[in-house]
């Protein structure tokens, strides 16, 4: 059976909870479509975040950004919402998601989305 995009996160369990590291991922090939042309428009997506208890599953990141093909997206409303979808999925200690839009119209875009976790005073 063929891939289909999906909007499920899956995840797995963080292998060293107790210390605080950083994971990277560079998607160089995220479209989406725009919500007032219907044009494609090509972003380049970086995510960098610091697991707590999860940590997200390759296989189903790719499925996920892959799942907004054929969606129109304002570049703010995408790249909130990405950040949005992980945070949910994972509960980060920190993560950011950098939308890096290719020119269109002679403007390039880059849209830097950052969460980071309260601390609970003590």
């Amino acid at each position: 059976m063929p891939t289909r995009p999906s909007r499920e996160l899956r995840t797995f369990e963080n292998p060293s909870r107790g210390r605080d590291y950083e994971i990277s991922f560079d998607c160089p090939e995220f479209t989406c479509l725009c919500p007032l042309t219907g044009q494609p428009d090509f972003a380049r997506f970086r995510i960098r975040y610091v697991p707590d208890r999860l940590c997200v599953e390759l296989k189903s990141l790719k499925l996920y950004l892959w799942s907004y093909r054929n969606e129109g997206a304002f570049h703010e409303a995408v790249t909130n919402r990405v950040l949005d979808d992980l945070i949910r999925a994972v509960r980060p200690r920190r993560m950011t998601v950098e939308g890096d839009f290719l020119v269109r119209g002679g403007i390039g875009t880059v849209v830097t989305a950052s969460y980071e976790k309260r601390r609970r005073s003590t």
